[in-house]
């Protein structure tokens, strides 16, 4: 898709107001009377609450009909109102629940803390109240401890005199950085009720621990087929959860079948699946028999945190439904039907891969004991977004509640969700150990469309992702920046708003962080005992998997849609115009190759005679002196470092649409982007990209056929296929060989310069000899078919 205009996709400076410079002194609106410095959210704007604290109530007046009070209170300030929960037939109630009134929204000088008693008809009963004034509100920011909460005394409807009951209560202004802010009632979303409340808030998620479950099956003994005398054809398949692996069949065929595979599964903590074989017969091509089956619990194996095989290899029974003849009648029993012998372990020495190899953040084994000391703390500030699109329609007008969710190694952090706003304003912040600099962090912005009931079969919709790779930071800088939120669409690319971040790298070991340059990206055993190709991705889909079925029974959930958006799931999915990219990322980095040899060229035509004649000199220098010629490429090579450090990136790398493609991409090759997989679309189209990708495969096959031939043409030099090449080629070594042995290297290579930069003058327009030569050397491709 041709865009008609280049959108506005650069990263901008917002120059926030953060953290690190307010002073907290003197008085703003009344609100602030402290003096110290806020040093807990330093990369955020500072943002003021009043924050209520209502704990419990004693001796509330009860109803003098019912003789019973059904009591809740109701938080007054100005036009919100936020109510606990109400609780029958309690005149000592407990709420333990905390209300949050934003600074910015507030209009009103006075609180009111209302008890009231619930009534199914009519309206509630009046209890008692108890009003503050604002400007007598203390402030209390952290480290300082919680504020205590005191007991008042409740007051009449008019204020006039006191009434039976009192009620405890914390009232304080504090920031952001409160320790009760995220599970606070907020009044910017006073309209959710019900679910919604826990759906908005702001919560840090851990990763469950993953595990490689390593299943060696060796063999089995007593394997009888259920007909008698028939040849068996035995395999074993092993289940763990939703995964299913097979053995081969074993062969030959025999009692005491023989397999030796390895089988390798994702499994994580608390081990709640258990290991289920069964030893099948391939009865017929649509039939496979069930000949024994075992159940064990994964607790019951070892954990390896080496490469060393001291796990020990054990014998199970397995138990098999068979049918047994008991005179004449048939009957179904249970019996030991044969035993089979495995080697299980867990392995804690590997990494295992939930993410994209492209954008991992955490390279760790699996096993605690083997994690290295962190090199540095990664701090990230989420302030906000601006204009944001709007991704819904909420009572016939257009809506977008949106959170942000940022992942790095086992950490996941989720923003509370502000309702109702294209430009929220989050100001949230933190903190992450980082293990090794080469890693991404990924933050994601979702519309959250879980605020109201009957909307659990909804799914959050993606904004938008920003990825940070921590080697290209500075440390101890801080970055501001406003990314835009690109999104590629079925109807083209398009930019949804903007994120506003601040991010800060700092080291604490730099000798630790130079060492980790000079090792392997993932630790030992994935060098040791490599995975195949096959096995890291069925792996990581798997891993993946996992990931979002625990992460989305957390309260709040992370539903498996936001889980699956930020691991990058569908990134090894065909795409044409990701193919298109990567095929001119390749030509990008052979085009400094080609201009070196295009210059070369010019240089031996004499098109700069100049050019060519200070060529001349340094090839002299270097055939005079050849010591110098590797200090002379280091150097030339750190010069070149030097003279770029000018122009050195100001800013972390973000999206590029022209790098990805997305600019100029045919809308068919979108529609099939976002095709499922299996294919939905009709025939006839499926026909249409099916021949359109034998056009693209035959020009890469008549590609790699060319190299192929190349290459075939460089070993059939000695190979004798052409006996005249070969005895040429031979003879013409022999001569060279005496050549350079006679003749000191020194003028052989001055000959070879000054033949190779010869005046055009002295050249034939004609192919060399050596090339006619090459080029008539057979290949295999007379062969193919």
């Amino acid at each position: 898709m041709t865009m008609s205009y280049r959108e506005d996709y650069p990263l901008k400076d917002p120059n926030p107001l953060l953290g690190e410079g307010w002073r907290l002194g003197g008085t703003v609106n009344g609100w602030l009377s402290a003096d110290k410095f806020a040093s807990t959210y330093d990369l955020v704007e500072q943002m003021y609450y009043l924050y209520v604290q209502v704990v419990k109530a004693k001796d509330l007046q009860p109803n003098p009909i019912t003789m019973s009070c059904d009591p809740y209170v109701e938080v007054n300030l100005g036009n919100y109102r936020g109510t606990t929960r109400h609780l029958d037939r309690k005149t000592n109630p407990e709420w333990q629940q905390v209300f949050a009134f934003s600074k910015e929204r507030i209009q009103s000088s006075t609180l009111e803390v209302f008890v009231k008693d619930k009534q199914m008809v009519g309206r509630d009963d009046y209890v008692g109240r108890v009003v503050f004034d604002l400007n007598e509100v203390p402030t209390r920011v952290p480290p300082d401890s919680p504020l205590a909460p005191q007991w008042y005394r409740l007051e009449d409807r008019r204020g006039e005199g006191k009434v039976r009951g009192e009620i405890m209560l914390a009232v304080w202004i504090g920031t952001q950085a409160d320790e009760a802010f995220p599970e606070a009632w907020h009044s910017d979303a006073a309209s959710v009720h019900g679910e919604g409340v826990t759906n908005i808030r702001s919560k840090v998620y851990v990763s469950p621990k993953l595990w490689y479950l390593r299943v060696n099956v060796i063999e089995a003994q007593d394997v009888q087929p259920n007909v008698r005398g028939r040849m068996l054809e035995a395999f074993v398949k092993v289940q763990v959860g939703n995964q299913v692996l097979k053995t081969k069949i074993c062969s030959p065929a025999t009692l005491n079948p023989l397999w030796n595979e390895d089988l390798i599964f994702v499994v994580a903590e608390p081990f709640e699946e258990q290991l289920v074989l069964t030893v099948e017969d391939r009865e017929s091509p649509r039939k496979d028999a069930v000949l024994g089956k075992a159940s064990l619990p994964l607790t019951l194996f070892e954990k390896r945190l080496d490469h060393r095989p001291l796990v020990q290899s054990r014998w199970f029974d397995m138990e098999k439904f068979g049918f047994g003849v008991l005179e004449g009648e048939t009957r179904r029993e249970l019996r030991f039907a044969s035993r089979i012998h495995l080697r299980v372990c867990l392995e804690g020495a590997y990494h295992v891969m939930d993410e994209s190899t492209m954008y991992i953040s955490d390279q760790r084994p699996t096993a605690r004991q083997l994690w290295k000391p962190p090199i540095g703390i990664l701090e990230i500030g989420i302030l906000g977004a601006k204009g944001l699109l709007p991704m819904k329609l909420k009572d016939g007008r257009e809506a977008t509640d949106a959170y942000c969710v940022a992942k790095y190694g086992q950490k996941w952090v989720r923003t509370r969700t502000l309702v109702g706003t294209f430009s929220p304003n989050w100001n949230e912040q933190y903190t992450w150990e980082v293990f090794d600099p080469c890693t991404v962090i990924t933050i994601g912005v979702f519309d959250n469309c879980h605020l109201g009931i009957g909307e659990r079969h909804a799914k959050d919709t993606r904004i938008g992702k920003v990825r940070i790779r921590l080697s290209t930071l500075e440390t101890d800088r801080v970055y501001t920046h406003s990314y835009p939120l690109i999104v590629l669409q079925p109807s083209g690319v398009k930019k949804m708003g903007e994120l506003q971040l601040a991010v800060r790298f700092t080291c604490v070991s730099w000798a630790n962080m130079v060492y980790l340059y000079g090792q392997p990206l993932l630790p030992k055993m994935h060098y040791l005992h490599p995975f195949t190709v096959n096995q890291v991705d069925s792996l990581r889909y798997q891993a993946m998997s996992t990931m979002a079925a625990r992460l989305g029974r957390a309260e709040p959930p992370l539903r498996k849609e936001v889980v699956e958006y930020m691991l990058d799931v569908e990134s090894h999915m065909w795409s044409m115009r990701r193919s298109k990219a990567n095929f001119f990322r390749v030509m990008s980095l052979l085009s400094g190759t080609i201009g070196m040899f295009k210059w070369f060229g010019d240089v031996r035509h004499w098109k700069n005679p100049i050019t060519t004649v200070l060529v001349h000199v340094l090839l002299l220098i270097l055939i005079g002196y050849p010591e110098l010629i590797l200090p002379t490429v280091f150097l030339y090579m750190s010069v070149i470092g030097l003279w770029n450090y000018r122009f050195r990136p100001r800013h972390p790398p973000h999206m590029d649409t022209k790098l990805s493609w997305a600019e100029a991409v045919h809308p068919d090759e979108l529609e099939e982007e976002f095709d499922t997989f299996p294919t939905s679309k009709p025939q006839d189209m499926v026909q249409m990209r099916y021949d359109r990708l034998r056009s693209v495969a035959g020009r890469i096959q008549t590609v790699v056929g060319d190299m192929a031939t190349q290459g075939e043409r460089l070993q059939s030099l000695l190979s004798w296929r052409d006996p005249r090449a070969t005895f040429l080629f031979i003879l013409f070594s022999l001569c060279a060989a005496v050549v350079l042995y006679v003749a000191p290297f020194r003028v052989v290579a001055l000959a070879a310069g000054l033949y190779t930069l010869r005046h055009p003058r002295f050249r034939s327009k004609q192919p060399s000899v050596p090339s006619n030569f090459f080029r008539r050397l057979p290949s295999r491709i007379d062969s193919m078919l």
